[in-house]
C-alpha cells in the first residue's frame, strides 16, 4: 500500500511540472522579434535584470543577419544599461546595425540615441551636438516627422544653452505643436502617445526657459502653470513635474516672493532624479533666497551644495557661475583667505570649462547647422519666382559675414596648430629640456677670462647635476643662493654661464623651467588639469601673467594653447584606440 502511494506521489509530481518544463525550457532562439521583446518591455530604465531577454534578442538578430532587429535590440540595451560607458557602447552598436541596415531613419535615430547619452546623462554638450548635427544630415529628407521634430528639439536645446533663445523658439515652436498633436492621435500605439507626450512636455519646459531668459515672465508663468497642470499626480512625468515646480520658484523668486520660491525648489529637488545641472539650479535659487531673507548659513549651505556638484560631474551651466562669486565675496567679508582662495580657484576652473563649451560649441552650431540651413533654404528659393532672388542675396551676404568670421578663427587656429606641431617635434628631441647643454670636449678651445679652467670644469660638472636633478624649480632660486649651493661665488657662476650658456643667469633658469614644465605637460597627462597658477607655482614662477609670456617667448604659443591642443590629441588618440573594443563595430565574419 505505501509503495503505491510514493508511485502516485511522483506521478503527481511528474504531471504537476510538464507545464513548467514546457515553458521555461521553451529555446528563447524560437521565439519571434516581438515575443522576445514583450518579456523586458516594461521593466524600468537602467533596469539590468531585461538582458536576461536582450542578449538573446542581439543574439538571434546577429545570427541571422536580421539588421532593423539588432538595431532595435541595441537601442533597447542603452535604455537598460545602468552605466553610461555601457550606454555609449551599444550607442555606438546601434548605430553600426543602423548603418547595415541601409536606412537613413534608423542611422539618424541612433545618432540622436547617442547624442542624447552624453547630453541628459553626462552633459558633455560638446560631443552631444555632434552627434545631433550628424543625425541632422541624414534625417533631411526623413518622411519620419516624429524623428524630424525630435532633432529638431535636441538642438533647440543646444541653442538654448548656448543663448540663442530667438533661434531655439523657433524649433522648439513647431515641435511642440506636432508632439501634443500626436500624443492626442488615438490611432497610434500607448507607447507612441507616452514619447509624443513627454516629447510635448520637454519642449514646454525648453520655451519656458527661452521666455525667462528673454525677459518675458507673463508668457513664461502661463506656460509654466500648464506644465504644472499637465503632471499633476502623474507617475509616468514626474522628472517633468520637476522641471515645471523648478520653473515656478525661479519665477517666484524674481517677484521677490522668497519663501514661496524656496518651498517651489524644494518640491523640484525632492522629484528630480540624476540631473545634476538642473539640481545645482535649484540650490542656486534657494540659497539667494535664503540670503534675501537674511538666513546666510542656509544661504552657504546649499551654495556649498552646488561646488560639490560641480567636484563630481566636472560640469556647470553658465547661470551657476553666480554661485562662485557670491561664496567668495562671503569668505572675503569673514576674512577667510583659505576658502577665499578655494572658490576663486574654483571659480577660474568654471570659467575655464564654460569658454572652452563656448568656444567650441558656438562655432559649431552656426558652422555646420545654421550654414547647412541656409543652403537648403538657397536651393527652394532658386526655384520660387522673381521676388525670390532677394531673399537668396540676403542669405549670401549672412553666410559670407559668418564664413569670414570663421575663417579668421579658422587662420587663428591654423597658426596655434602649427607652432603647437613645431613645439611637438622638438618634444620629442630628447635633448628638449638641456637643449644647448653644457659640454665639456671644447673648454680647452675657448678663451681664459677670469676665471680658471679647472674651476670652470667643476662648475659646469655641477650645472649638469643642477639640471639633471630639476633643482632649477627651487623658489626664490638667487645667483648668490646657487652659488652657496654649488661651493662658489656668484661672480664666477655668472661668468660660466654666460661664457658657456650664453644667457644671463635668470634668462638661464628661466629657461629651464619653462622647458621643464612644457615637457611634463606633453608627457603626463595629470598636469594638463593643473591650473596655469598652478603650474607657476609648479616651476617658481611668481605670477600667471609672467609665466605665460615667459612660456610664449621660449615655446612661441600661449600655456592655455598647448594644453588644449595636447589634450585634444590625447582625445583623438584615445577614441581611436576604444573604437577597437566596441562590440558591434567590427564587420560580422
Amino acid at each position: 500500500m505505501l509503495h503505491s502511494l510514493i508511485i502516485m506521489k511522483y506521478i503527481y509530481s511528474f504531471l504537476f511540472f510538464i507545464p513548467f518544463v514546457f515553458v521555461f525550457g521553451k529555446d528563447k532562439a524560437k521565439l519571434s522579434y516581438d515575443g522576445i521583446r514583450k518579456n523586458y518591455e516594461n521593466y524600468a530604465e537602467n533596469d539590468i535584470s531585461a538582458f536576461a531577454f536582450i542578449n538573446p534578442y542581439i543574439q538571434k538578430a546577429k545570427k541571422e543577419k536580421k539588421y532593423p532587429e539588432l538595431f532595435q535590440a541595441y537601442r533597447d540595451a542603452v535604455f537598460y544599461s545602468k552605466s553610461n560607458s555601457r550606454k555609449i557602447t551599444y550607442a555606438d552598436s546601434c548605430l553600426d546595425a543602423a548603418y547595415k541596415s541601409g536606412s537613413d531613419d534608423r542611422v539618424a535615430t541612433a545618432y540622436v540615441l547617442k547624442g542624447s547619452v552624453y547630453y541628459a546623462k553626462m552633459r558633455s554638450y560638446k560631443a552631444a551636438l555632434d552627434e545631433y548635427l550628424m543625425a541632422y544630415k541624414y534625417s533631411k529628407n526623413t518622411g519620419d516627422l516624429y524623428l524630424k521634430y525630435k532633432i529638431a528639439y535636441h538642438l533647440g536645446v543646444v541653442k538654448n544653452y548656448l543663448g540663442y533663445y530667438d533661434e531655439a523658439l523657433e524649433l522648439f515652436k513647431p515641435s511642440i505643436a506636432f508632439f501634443e498633436s500626436e500624443s492626442k492621435n488615438k490611432n497610434l500605439h500607448q507607447f507612441q502617445i507616452f514619447n509624443n507626450r513627454k516629447g510635448y512636455l520637454n519642449s514646454l519646459h525648453q520655451i519656458i526657459i527661452c521666455y525667462r531668459n528673454k525677459g518675458n515672465y507673463e508668457k513664461a508663468d502661463s506656460l509654466i502653470n500648464i506644465g504644472l497642470r499637465q503632471t499633476f499626480n502623474n507617475r509616468d512625468f514626474v522628472q517633468e513635474r520637476s522641471y515645471f515646480l523648478k520653473c515656478k520658484g525661479l519665477l517666484e523668486y524674481h517677484n521677490n516672493n522668497y519663501q514661496a520660491a524656496i518651498n517651489y525648489l524644494q518640491q523640484s529637488l525632492s522629484l528630480m532624479k540624476n540631473d545634476f545641472a538642473w539640481a545645482a539650479v535649484d540650490f542656486l535659487y534657494i540659497g539667494k533666497s535664503h540670503l534675501a531673507l537674511g538666513n546666510e548659513h542656509l544661504a552657504i549651505t546649499n551654495f556649498k551644495k552646488i561646488d560639490s556638484i560641480f567636484e563630481k560631474s566636472n560640469f556647470i551651466l553658465p547661470e551657476i557661475r553666480e554661485n562662485y562669486e557670491l561664496l567668495i565675496n562671503y569668505y572675503k567679508d569673514k576674512n577667510d583667505a583659505k576658502n577665499q582662495l578655494f572658490y576663486t580657484t574654483q571659480l577660474l576652473k568654471a570659467d575655464s570649462l564654460i569658454s572652452q563649451d563656448f568656444a567650441y560649441l558656438s562655432p559649431k552650431v552656426h558652422r555646420e547647422y545654421d550654414t547647412t540651413t541656409l543652403l537648403d533654404e538657397k536651393g527652394k528659393l532658386e526655384k520660387a519666382n522673381s521676388w525670390g532672388i532677394f531673399f537668396i542675396i540676403l542669405l549670401l551676404l549672412s553666410t559670407v559675414f559668418l564664413a569670414v568670421i570663421l575663417y579668421k578663427k579658422y587662420q587663428k587656429e591654423k597658426i596655434i596648430l602649427q607652432k603647437y606641431a613645431l613645439l611637438q617635434k622638438k618634444l620629442q628631441n630628447q635633448d628638449y629640456i638641456l637643449e644647448n647643454r653644457f659640454s665639456n670636449d671644447n673648454i680647452q678651445d675657448r678663451k681664459t677670462v677670469h676665471v680658471a679652467e679647472t674651476l670652470k670644469k667643476i662648475l659646469l660638472e655641477k650645472l649638469k647635476k643642477f639640471e639633471e636633478n630639476k633643482d632649477f624649480n627651487q623658489k626664490g632660486l638667487t645667483i648668490q643662493k646657487l652659488a652657496a649651493q654649488l661651493e662658489t661665488n656668484s661672480i664666477y657662476l655668472s661668468q660660466v654661464i654666460k661664457e658657456y650658456r650664453g644667457m644671463t643667469f635668470n634668462k638661464y633658469v628661466t629657461n629651464l623651467r619653462i622647458r621643464n614644465i612644457t615637457y611634463l605637460l606633453y608627457e603626463k597627462r595629470i598636469y594638463l588639469n593643473y591650473t596655469i597658477e598652478s603650474l607657476a607655482k609648479e616651476c617658481g614662477i611668481a605670477s600667471r601673467q609672467n609665466f605665460s609670456d615667459l612660456f610664449y617667448e621660449i615655446n612661441g604659443i600661449r600655456p592655455t594653447d598647448f594644453i588644449r591642443k595636447r589634450k585634444k590629441q590625447l582625445e583623438n588618440k584615445a577614441d581611436n584606440e576604444s573604437l577597437k573594443d566596441v562590440p558591434g563595430l567590427l564587420p560580422d565574419n
